[in-house]
């Protein structure tokens, strides 16, 4: 059994295994490319704990042997939400040895997302974490359990997943099968080694869209190209093994993942160090405990870090000593706070600018002072291809503003199981319009303008407008709404809900009513303002570049 979906057009493929960019390997070989050298170095550091490359192999294997035995075949999809810690990276590995194609919903998101992944996926298995705030509330759990299981396949599992722990020497994980009832452990015992892995040209797993047209959509990342891309980065990051590499923003997230990520650290041989959240409280003393070197942050932390260097100089210089790099991506960052970067906190600085989609751009270690804090990077492949058009589909010239689409040999060919959304996404020679709008530099740099789709970009998260408004319109106090980005210093984005009332209701209303339909916290608006009238363009729609504008005029009132 495979998984449907867009590929590359043959003889592109054949150029990119020539060129040496698709090499045929899982992406395991990650893990097992450093069971030669670095069997005993440790890969992995979450809370008090420490996983050697040898020791994250065996628990992947063991509880793919565990997915096995239910019976669960190869080509199957599962759904998984875990936080930043070992066993998100054992899950991943475990997953991709038994051939099942994951897609790993961030921690914060709530039952609405997971119910509408799962609508798309239609897994046959779902990993869910005891830490989740969802199942320390039975009846939230029970719900979530019921609705999820609704889209599954008729032997649908669902497993629970605790930390693990260490027991006489052994490592054990806790694994709680919902349809039994029966905790499972695995404590090395079962010598089984589960191979089912999917061809390197097939799907190994799912990234998640920042969804500009309804629910994020499903990004079908093959072997063959999210290896090249992990090994790509490695390469322009100078990663050796000598890393310790700070993963404080999701994991799942394309950035935090594979730009280098925590798969470009373990292909160099490094180690990563899991933190829950990317505060200064957290992470710096995390970096001076683990002598961390580098780590990658969204603009909105870096900007709570350098504020808490600043407000206590001395202190949190020390607990920095060790870190050489940070990478900021997620969202444009400010030349201002670029330039603090090297003086404050006594580091080197380096731009991201990717999307889950595949195109990845990077400031270069080498690069001078202005490339490095006036741009966002430039493509990181000499086979990456990109075009900067006009609304009229016609190049712009160089130096001018345009929308970027892009292809090459780590952009996917398609969303998942989304015919319309792709004939919108692709033109005919396969290059995607990613929805941002950039212009060139001569040396080939790109600089981030802004975005041409109705998405919010709330501090890294990004905020599909068209899914807020509609849940909002269910409110039958609600005759219209429109849902528009206000610009903020910290997270560069804010929300702010324009919505046309039809009877009394009050802001504090319409937040509850959205929490209770399960949404994450970060998608809730965060001003709500009421209005008799929406402004609206010549063809009839609601014009929400006059709303932008108003609401930027206001902040500045």
């Amino acid at each position: 059994m495979t998984i449907k979906f867009t590929q590359w057009p043959e003889q592109l493929a054949a150029d990119y295994v020539k060129k040496g960019y698709w090499n045929h390997q899982p992406l395991t070989h990650i893990i097992d490319g450093q069971l030669t050298d670095n069997r005993h170095k440790t890969a992995i550091i979450c809370n008090n704990r420490s996983f050697s490359y040898q020791k994250i192999n065996a628990l992947s294997d063991q509880l793919a042997a565990e997915i096995a035995v239910k019976g669960i075949p190869a080509g199957s999809t599962a759904l998984v939400q875990l936080p930043n810690s070992a066993e998100f990276y054992v899950v991943y590995f475990a997953l991709l040895k038994c051939g099942i194609a994951a897609v790993n919903a961030l921690f914060n998101h709530s039952s609405h997302e997971l119910n509408a992944f799962a609508k798309q996926l239609n897994p046959a298995l779902y990993i869910l974490s005891t830490e989740h705030a969802l199942l320390e509330n039975k009846k939230q759990q029970s719900t979530l359990l019921e609705n999820l299981a609704q889209h599954g396949t008729d032997n649908c599992e669902a497993l629970l997943v605790s930390p693990i722990s260490t027991v006489n020497g052994n490592e054990l994980v806790d694994m709680q099968w919902f349809d039994e009832q029966a905790v499972l452990l695995l404590n090395g015992t079962r010598e089984e080694k589960i191979n089912r892995q999917t061809a390197a040209d097939q799907v190994a797993f799912f990234q998640l869209s920042g969804g500009s047209t309804g629910t994020p959509k499903l990004i079908p990342r093959t072997h063959n190209d999210y290896y090249y891309s992990i090994r790509q980065s490695a390469v322009v990051c100078e990663l050796s093994s000598d890393c310790i590499y700070l993963c404080a923003l999701p994991a799942p997230h394309n950035f935090t993942l594979s730009s280098p990520g925590a798969l470009g650290v373990f292909f160099a041989g490094g180690t990563v160090v899991t933190a829950p959240d990317p505060s200064p409280t957290t992470c710096f003393a995390l970096i001076k405990q683990h002598k961390v070197n580098m780590t990658s942050l969204v603009p909105p932390a870096l900007h709570l870090w350098i504020n808490a260097v600043s407000d206590a100089q001395n202190c949190k210089t020390e607990q920095l000593a060790s870190l050489n790099m940070i990478q900021v991506g997620g969202s444009k960052l400010s030349t201002t706070i670029a330039e603090k970067v090297s003086d404050v906190l006594g580091c080197k600085l380096q731009q991201v600018f990717g999307m889950a989609e595949g195109l990845v751009n990077y400031t270069h270690l080498t690069d001078n002072q202005w490339h490095i804090t006036h741009t966002q990077g430039k493509p990181m492949s000499p086979c990456d291809q990109i075009k900067i058009l006009d609304e009229a589909g016609n190049p712009v010239k160089q130096g001018e503003v345009g929308a970027l689409w892009t292809r090459g040999p780590y952009t996917f060919r398609g969303y998942y199981n989304a015919p319309i959304a792709n004939s919108r996404a692709f033109d005919k020679e396969g290059f995607y319009c990613s929805g941002d709008l950039v212009k060139q530099t001569e040396t080939g740099y790109l600089i981030v303008m802004g975005r041409n789709k109705d998405q919010i970009n709330r501090g890294g998260e990004k905020i599909d407008a068209q899914e807020v408004e509609e849940l909002m319109l269910q409110l039958s106090s609600i005759s219209d709404v429109a849902l528009v980005a206000m610009e903020d210093p910290v997270l560069g984005e804010r929300s702010c809900a324009y919505i046309i009332n039809k009877s009394d209701i009050k802001a504090r209303d319409v937040r509850r009513f959205l929490r209770e339909q399960g949404v994450a916290a970060y998608k809730i608006p965060d001003r709500i303002t009421f209005v008799e009238t929406l402004p609206k363009t010549a063809v009839g729609k609601i014009d929400k570049r006059a709303l932008r504008e108003f609401t930027s005029l206001q902040l500045t009132e």
